[in-house]
């Protein structure tokens, strides 16, 4: 697809209609627009439920061009961070290296959406050789993540020798990757690809993917390939309205995961991006959605529900509670614990 005209591109394959085109030519003015092939293909072979769930995430709509005033155009925090361009360290043991803000594709919630584009910055040799001087500095950084952009868009050669670069600090345990690529664009992770990530270091790759859709013939060969390669594979994903706020989509998505091999890791509460109040749930909805999975899917169906607190202070998880403290018990010394179903049951702390 044309990323200069791909709003044209949309109109012309009857993907968006004749009443939408000028308000999302105003989007893409604001907003970078881009889908792989892959993508459009599926849309137009999918489900019409399957295909709105797809469109909804990557096609552009005009209530992006509403923002509300508790949305940010650094809505986790990023900047405040940054120590080097493309380095922002945030935790003690961790640090993202992000060498590249360009995407494949570009997800309609994005929390980096102001920055990333095809016109955005690649970080320079100049560049990656401050981060690894930083990183060598700070013996206290035990996992490099490496994200941006998506860090899969690059050249194995590219991404080679940033592994073994890292891999060369003595500190340095583990090198995670943050992609979208074997759902998005499954034809670019390649034997070469592989290679090119894999050293003595431990590396593993984190999945974004939010809807059961995503999976077909291509991204689970994809995926496969990385973890019969020895690479562990975990995934991440965002609540989204209209896309997976139901226990039924969310439920079938991390058992696909983890039949794929794929652990589940992050359930991200949508972050207050502009233009995307129409993505996001209330807590207490992702909550209650938490609760429906406990019990009625697998233990390892389970992904950790987090919240970025604005201002850059961090994840922290936002389950619900099962210790139950607005119910009474028989005796001070019980504790009322909730199970599954919401039933009530005493239990006897031995302080």
């Amino acid at each position: 697809m044309n990323r200069k005209n791909v709003v044209e591109d949309l109109h012309r394959l009857k993907i968006i209609g004749d009443d939408e085109i000028d308000d999302l030519r105003k989007v893409s003015e604001k907003y970078s627009v881009a889908l792989t092939p892959h993508l459009i293909e599926k849309i137009q072979s999918s489900s019409p439920e399957d295909a709105q769930a797809l469109k909804r995430q990557f096609v552009p709509t005009v209530d992006e061009l509403a923002n509300t005033p508790i949305e940010y155009a650094d809505p986790i925090g990023d900047e405040p961070r940054t120590q080097l361009k493309g380095l922002v360290h945030r935790y003690p043991d961790r640090c993202l290296l992000m060498p590249v803000m360009i995407c494949p594709v570009y997800c309609r919630f994005c929390f980096r959406r102001e920055k990333i584009d095809d016109n955005a910055h690649s970080l320079s040799s100049s560049d990656l050789d401050k981060a690894y001087q930083y990183i060598k500095a700070h013996p206290e950084i035990w996992e490099v993540v490496l994200t941006g952009g998506d860090p899969f868009i690059l050249h194995p050669k590219m991404l080679r020798e940033i592994c073994q670069r890292l891999a060369e600090i003595e500190h340095i345990e583990v090198i995670r990757f943050h992609t979208r690529v074997p759902v998005v664009e499954p034809s670019r992770v390649t034997k070469n690809l592989i290679e090119a990530i894999k050293t003595d270091k431990t590396t593993y790759v984190i999945l974004h993917s939010n809807h059961p859709s995503e999976f077909d013939e291509a991204s689970i060969a994809a995926c496969a390939s990385l973890v019969d390669a020895g690479i562990p594979m975990l995934s991440q994903t965002v609540l989204l309205k209209g896309v997976n706020d139901d226990v039924r989509t969310l439920g079938k998505l991390m058992r696909l995961f983890v039949k794929h091999r794929i652990k589940p890791y992050y359930l991200h509460h949508g972050d207050r991006a502009k233009g995307t109040k129409h993505f996001r749930t209330s807590l207490e909805e992702g909550q209650d959605l938490i609760k429906s999975l406990r019990g009625h899917y697998s233990g390892l169906c389970q992904p950790t529900y987090v919240l970025d607190i604005p201002g850059g202070y961090g994840k922290v998880p936002i389950h619900p509670n099962y210790v139950n403290n607005r119910s009474s018990t028989r005796s001070s010394d019980n504790i009322a614990i909730e199970d599954y179903e919401g039933n009530i049951h005493e239990y006897c702390s031995e302080e």
